[in-house]
C-alpha cells in the first residue's frame, strides 16, 4: 500500500505542476464525507489507544457540491500525519463556515492533535514538495502529502496553514469555497 501511495502522490503532484489537474463538482454530504473518513482511520488510531473526534459548524449544510474525493484525500493526509505524531491523546476533526458570499462557502476544515509538535523553523519547510521535517521519531513518507494539499487547497481557492509547538501538538488546517445545493437554507450565525 505504501508503495502505492508514493506513485499516487507523485502522479498527482505531476499533474499539479502540468495544470492538468481539474476539481470535480459533484453533490455530496459533508457529514457522510467526514464520518466515513474518521471510520476508515479510526482503527489505526484506535490501534494506538488515541480517541478520535469529529466537530462540526451546525451552520454548514448538509448536501454540498464541490470535489469530495480531493477534500477525502487531504482529510486523510492530514489526519493520518496526526495519528502517526501522537502517542497519547487523540486526533480530533473540525469544519467551520468561515464566510458565506454569493452562494459561494469558504470552510476551513482543521486537524488537532496531542503529539508531538513542530518547531517554528520545522513549519517552514512543510507545505514544500519533498520536504519532511524532522522529530525525533523515524516515520515513512514521501514529503509530499502537504505540499499536495496545498495545491488542491488553492484550486478550491482557500489555503493551508498550520500552528505548533514542540511537545504541544499541532493544528493543521485548509480552506475550500464550495456551494450549497440550491434551495438550502444556511444560518448567519
Amino acid at each position: 500500500m505504501y508503495k502505492r501511495q508514493i506513485i499516487n502522490d507523485i502522479l498527482d503532484l505531476s499533474k499539479l505542476e502540468a495544470g492538468r489537474l481539474e476539481i470535480e463538482s459533484v453533490d455530496f454530504s459533508i457529514h457522510n464525507l467526514c464520518e466515513s473518513t474518521l471510520e476508515m482511520l479510526s482503527p489505526v488510531a484506535h490501534g494506538k489507544g488515541l480517541e478520535i473526534g469529529l466537530i462540526l459548524d451546525d451552520r454548514i449544510p448538509t448536501m454540498l457540491q464541490g470535489d469530495d474525493g480531493r477534500i477525502r484525500q487531504m482529510l486523510v493526509n492530514l489526519i493520518g500525519n496526526a495519528i502517526k505524531f501522537t502517542d497519547t491523546g487523540g486526533v480530533t476533526l473540525e469544519l467551520h463556515l468561515k464566510s458565506n458570499r454569493e452562494d459561494q462557502l469558504l470552510i476551513e476544515f482543521s486537524v488537532s492533535d496531542t503529539g508531538v509538535g513542530i518547531s517554528k523553523e520545522g513549519q517552514s519547510k512543510l507545505f514544500q514538495k519533498f520536504s519532511q521535517v524532522n522529530t525525533t521519531r523515524k516515520v515513512q513518507g514521501t514529503g509530499l502529502g502537504l505540499a499536495i494539499c496545498k495545491e488542491l487547497s488553492r484550486l478550491m481557492n482557500g489555503d493551508v496553514g498550520v500552528s505548533s509547538s514542540p511537545g504541544n501538538g499541532s493544528r493543521f488546517w485548509f480552506t475550500a469555497q464550495l456551494r450549497p445545493l440550491p434551495n438550502q437554507e444556511i444560518p448567519d450565525k
